[in-house]
């Protein structure tokens, strides 16, 4: 989904390191983990998202677990791009083995992660560390992955806080961490920012589960200046939905 880049600049404009929260007219508001689990159905308790220093080279891991290295992974580097996942594990030989069908899985997680979960501001890059995360299902699935997006999400804000104030300027965009939660969530906090053409009124069902995919096929506000107009509504915000 492409997220609404002054919405997200208005909000993150309003956004405060020193608390975690968004300061508004009608008071402090921010994204719980109530909120992650709701609009995403990621899992908010269990083990925390946490990577060891492996012993091994980045490049041996990724020949281990993917079943092969890009040309361009030398040295200590252990960045690899999300297009080569893509392009490499895009089909899955019709006489692939269990190890082969679990590397071409891994890929795939891997390309959620970085592109999804856990994008840098390029989105175009993830680190080898999360490739360890799912070398082993089972304890894969046991780990609190709504909680590190959320903590992840927060620090990217704050340090885009940082850059609004130093340089006067929007993000245009440039926010790492899932930004698709944060304008789901505003989307579902404050209605009058959310979409209102019929498409998506249609598909906004009340028993979506997660609900956030209420919300996929929507379309942004389009307006001449459009990063004015978010500031007009949330200076004059006065209500905030408290549960979803």
């Amino acid at each position: 989904m492409n997220p609404d880049a002054s919405l997200i600049t208005a909000l993150v404009e309003r956004w405060r390191p020193e608390t975690s929260t968004f300061h508004l007219p009608c008071g402090e508001a921010t994204i719980t983990l109530e909120d992650v689990v709701t609009l995403s159905g990621l899992a908010i308790d269990g083990d925390a998202v946490v990577v060891d220093i492996p012993d091994e080279e980045w490049s041996a891991i990724c020949l281990r677990l993917l079943g092969r290295v890009p040309v361009d992974l030398v040295g200590g580097v252990a960045i690899v791009r999300i297009v080569w996942l893509r392009v490499e594990f895009s089909h899955l030989p019709e006489d692939a083995s269990q190890e082969v069908i679990e590397q071409f899985a891994r890929a795939y997680a891997l390309s959620l992660i970085g592109g999804v979960l856990f994008p840098d501001r390029s989105g175009s890059t993830v680190h080898l560390q999360y490739l360890l995360l799912i070398e082993d299902w089972e304890r894969a699935g046991g780990f609190a992955w709504g909680a590190a997006v959320l903590s992840y999400l927060y620090r990217e804000m704050g340090r885009s806080t940082l850059h609004i104030s130093h340089t006067g300027t929007s993000l245009a965009g440039d926010l790492g961490g899932w930004v698709a939660l944060l304008q789901f969530w505003a989307w579902e906090r404050f209605p009058h920012l959310a979409p209102r053409d019929s498409e998506t009124r249609a598909q906004a069902t009340e028993d979506a589960h997660p609900r956030g995919l209420r919300w996929l096929s929507a379309s942004s506000r389009q307006y001449g200046d459009q990063l004015f107009q978010y500031k007009l509504w949330l200076d004059a915000m006065d209500t905030v939905v408290v549960s979803i």
